[in-house]
């Protein structure tokens, strides 16, 4: 067999985020999180609550989904880096965890819009979400054998640019061509494609088979250019697995750098993956927004994250992941009081004329906002945990960089969906993420900007 070149398995590498961007953008964000948010408001609505009561708890029920979503994940990331590194093998563990993903994404297709089934189908999301997330921490873990600690931001920051076009294109896609309008038009003007019922908002729920054929396809060059090591005939055992991951999580009490960067990073990615998770559940519940707008609205926010991702990898070459993170977090604090401190009919206290724009305009600015330093925050965040990684055990310590990020990964909910209940307010529902922020900010203190790779 031909040996692959370095660059066309960087390539390859790539491609996983090509292939598995469209998870969040349209199943996340944009598309099947708004979508399913408006059926479980009319749902909830048609129970006998008021509109702004059915509203919240429409978004404390996709809240608790995360929350659950985000236990299992946080639970299992740190084990099964463990077995990876033990036995040796990446690349079946990616692909049984994009069944997992192809699958729970294709079963979306069955969300009615009278939201009858509505739990039936956060199982299947959730299937495809932990799917998603478990494939990451291997894909992650072959990060450093890609380049050295000067090339690996470049080349982080690149793939996370990549990715984020892909999940740009295909949110055109479905805007242009599937999601149907009030109208049963497509942004286009068309009827939605393939024979789909606009009645039945058909075009909106293909979302989910999408999103399937899609990873399916593009996951091809992944793994034709992307291979484990030749076997080195290891034969691990849970048991090794078990000691080698109480033995990383011990040595981190030596680890300073690790420890607090681990800390931080479980604050401020819980806190960048609650915007995410409502961002768009946000602009349909309190803005009030259309599926076609949100998209548009999407569009925009993605195309920032691919440009600011690849800014951002330069940024992380010239100055190091550390400074590039800070000034990340400290705009996304101002994005966020920007947005609990407006609705329709203010902005900071300042009452607005009815039918105003401005909160429109300003949410739109906030979305690049969010995208942009979104994308710079994971692309320079993968890079500062390579800086930390132990050459001997990179699937293992980035399963520690897993659990960092998804051990609180039920926090960001689960808190919104407290604060929502408390409040009856889905817009004051979503700051606790502001807090989140600042406590990643506080710990990045004691992060050592050059890293730290001894056990």
């Amino acid at each position: 067999m031909a040996e692959i070149s370095k660059r066309k398995r960087i390539w390859g590498w790539w491609f996983f985020d090509w292939a598995s961007q469209p998870f969040h953008t349209l199943l996340v964000t944009f598309v099947f999180g708004p979508y399913f948010a408006g059926i479980a408001a009319g749902y909830f609505s048609g129970t006998g609550l008021d509109a702004e009561a059915a509203a919240a708890r429409a978004q404390t029920v996709w809240a608790n989904c995360l929350t659950i979503t985000g236990l299992i994940i946080a639970f299992g990331a740190p084990l099964l880096g463990a077995m990876a590194d033990v036995s040796g093998r990446r690349i079946p563990w990616v692909f049984a965890f994009s069944v997992m993903y192809a699958v729970g994404s294709a079963a979306l297709w069955y969300t009615l819009p009278d939201g009858s089934n509505m739990w039936l189908m956060l199982s299947a999301f959730g299937l495809g979400f932990v799917g998603a997330e478990y494939a990451l921490i291997f894909i992650n873990s072959q990060l450093p054998e890609l380049g050295d600690d000067n090339e690996v931001g470049e080349i982080s920051g690149s793939g996370f640019a990549f990715g984020y076009f892909g999940g740009l294109i295909s949110l055109a896609i479905m805007l242009t061509l599937f999601v149907e309008q009030p109208n049963g038009k497509t942004l286009i003007g068309i009827a939605p494609i393939l024979g789909l019922d606009a009645a039945n908002q058909e075009g909106t729920r293909f979302v989910g088979p999408f999103t399937a054929i899609w990873f399916i396809l593009f996951m091809v060059p992944y793994f034709l250019w992307v291979k484990d090591d030749p076997d080195s005939g290891k034969q691990g055992s849970v048991g090794d697995a078990l000691k080698l991951l109480g033995k990383s999580i011990s040595d981190l009490r030596h680890r300073v750098s690790l420890a607090t960067y681990l800390g931080s990073s479980m604050f401020y990615r819980d806190a960048l993956n609650g915007l995410y998770s409502f961002g768009g559940v946000y602009a349909r519940l309190v803005l009030e927004w259309g599926l076609i707008k949100i998209g548009v609205f999407g569009i925009v926010s993605v195309l920032a994250s691919a440009i600011f991702a690849w800014i951002g990898g330069k940024a992380d070459k010239k100055y190091g992941p550390k400074p590039v993170i800070l000034v990340a977090i400290w705009v996304l604090i101002f994005v966020c009081v920007t947005v609990v401190s407006m609705d329709r009919t203010q902005i900071y206290g300042i009452t607005l004329p009815e039918g105003s724009g401005l909160p429109d305009m300003m949410f739109f600015g906030c979305g690049v906002l969010i995208g942009g330093m979104g994308g710079i925050l994971q692309s320079a965040s993968r890079s500062l945990m390579v800086r930390h990684t132990d050459p001997t055990a990179p699937v293992e310590s980035f399963g520690l960089y897993g659990l960092s990020g998804r051990a609180t990964a039920f926090a960001a909910p689960m808190l919104i969906g407290i604060a929502t209940t408390a409040t009856g307010s889905a817009r004051l529902g979503v700051s606790p993420i502001i807090a989140l922020f600042i406590l990643g900010l506080v710990l990045m203190r004691w992060v050592k900007p050059e890293g730290d790779q001894s056990r």
